[in-house]
């Protein structure tokens, strides 16, 4: 989860947040070299009189700055779009998890067991025990195996929500009437936190997601004694 002062992105625990933090710092390379570049032209300018008529004349210069950012476009745009379709991809799941977005709270089914659905709120400040996370803490946590392959189905009962775990590279609008889906994988056990990213209001800040990622065997034994 995030720290105060954190200046960069949340640890990744999905391989789609993987991709994406590498496509970040790849794309931000080209930003910083371009951005690098124009500087030292634009101080070249102020200091220099360039009066040299090599330089106010010149078809390869001219196709130089055309061709080069052509190519700095497609540079980006072939990782990007391997990404987005990394992440639409769903290959044969084995867990489907269908939520759904109220004003203001969570609640989800587990749509392969027969009966086996719960709401999630946020629990109030004042009932929060120690070392749990004010805003972020919820009654009833999302328990999920980690290693496996996982499809959420998120849609919203009212209003527009957006279900969010960031540290999982997971952002998927819920909207009314339609039915998005994500899928999820975690590469290790532990606690995320995210929360509703689409202003849906008044109580927008207190609808938090927490899910629990947990080996197959102690998701087995919770899934058996929620039913």
């Amino acid at each position: 989860m995030a720290y105060p002062f954190e200046l960069g992105f949340q640890d990744a625990t999905s391989p789609i947040m993987e991709e994406l933090l590498h496509f970040h710092d790849h794309t931000l390379m080209i930003v910083f070299l371009i951005s690098s570049l124009v500087l030292y032209i634009i101080s070249l300018m102020l200091t220099t009189k360039l009066t040299h008529t090599s330089t106010m004349d010149a078809q390869e210069v001219e196709t130089i700055w055309t061709i080069l950012p052509a190519i700095i476009l497609i540079l980006i745009a072939l990782p990007s779009l391997r990404i987005l379709y990394m992440m639409d991809e769903i290959n044969d799941p084995s867990l489907t998890v269908k939520t759904m977005g109220h004003q203001w709270y969570w609640s989800y089914e587990y749509t392969d067991y027969e009966d086996l659905s719960f709401d999630s709120y946020m629990i109030p400040t004042s009932d929060l025990k120690p070392g749990e996370l004010r805003l972020l803490e919820v009654d009833n946590r999302v328990v999920l195996p980690m290693g496996l392959p996982i499809r959420m189905l998120i849609s919203s009962e009212d209003v527009l929500h957006s279900w969010a775990v960031p540290s999982l590279g997971l952002k998927t609008d819920a909207i009314p009437g339609r039915l998005n889906q994500a899928t999820l994988t975690s590469t290790r056990p532990g606690l995320y936190y995210g929360q509703c990213s689409e202003i849906c209001g008044s109580n927008h800040s207190f609808m938090p997601i927490v899910l629990e990622l947990v080996p197959l065997k102690h998701f087995e034994n919770w899934s058996s004694s929620m039913l």
